[in-house]
């Protein structure tokens, strides 16, 4: 049975705290931008990854699992980066157990995951930081973990490593039904975007689109979603 979030330490995300934010449409309009890709085949898993650390993944992810939970999908939100994870810190909850002590089989999915605040959604933190992350990432257990939250939830979205950094992105990127990978404006160099748009080609992920954040527009700031 999941465990209930913790009301201390949660960090403040747009989508939760202000619908009416132009930033929170902009979430919205990505929500709905990625129904639309789906056109011939469901897109249930969803991984979000970027080219280098800093440019706004994590966020992206929490902020796009708040608007499809709010959208009445139940949504698992998955902290994937075994390296330096946040999503505990985000949702102000423990990080004891989670991703690695499933992947691990010391835990499983049901009595990892943990229920929020925010109606429809639960998050799987990352669990204990592991000497070998890109090998369980990589593993059988994974993939049965990926095929029970389907099971169990409408929508997954993984929150992964920048691609350029280590290989946890690519692992995972072919077990996923689409990529989004998310930029930073004026910070992420295009040498880096062709890099990293290549190596998740040749992993055989589906890339779906991509999110440029941090571009300033008038007074406010915006995320915009293209398509690739």
């Amino acid at each position: 049975m999941a465990r209930r979030m913790k009301a201390n330490n949660q960090r403040q995300l747009i989508a939760d705290t202000d619908r009416t934010s132009p930033i929170t449409e902009q979430y919205r309009t990505i929500r709905t931008n990625i129904e639309f890709s789906a056109v011939d085949e469901s897109i249930q898993t969803i991984m979000f990854t970027s080219a280098g650390p800093g440019e706004g993944k994590s966020t992206t992810a929490a902020n796009l699992a708040i608007v499809m939970a709010q959208n009445e999908q139940s949504v698992l939100l998955i902290d994937a980066d075994l390296r330096k994870p946040t999503m505990h810190y985000t949702f102000g909850t423990q990080n004891i157990t989670g991703l690695t002590s499933v992947l691990t089989k010391k835990d499983n999915l049901e009595d990892a995951v943990i229920k929020t605040k925010i109606n429809h959604l639960s998050i799987l933190p990352s669990g204990p930081v592991p000497p070998n992350p890109a090998e369980l990432l990589n593993s059988f257990m994974m993939k049965r973990l990926l095929e029970s939250a389907r099971q169990l939830f409408d929508v997954i979205i993984i929150d992964t490593p920048p691609v350029m950094a280590v290989t946890d992105a690519q692992i995972l990127a072919s077990k996923c039904d689409g990529v989004v990978l998310v930029l930073s404006s004026g910070k992420t160099e295009r040498e880096q975007i062709i890099k990293t748009k290549d190596l998740l080609l040749k992993s055989k992920a589906k890339i779906i689109g991509t999110v440029l954040n941090n571009k300033k527009i008038d007074s406010g700031q915006y995320y915009y979603y293209s398509n690739q």
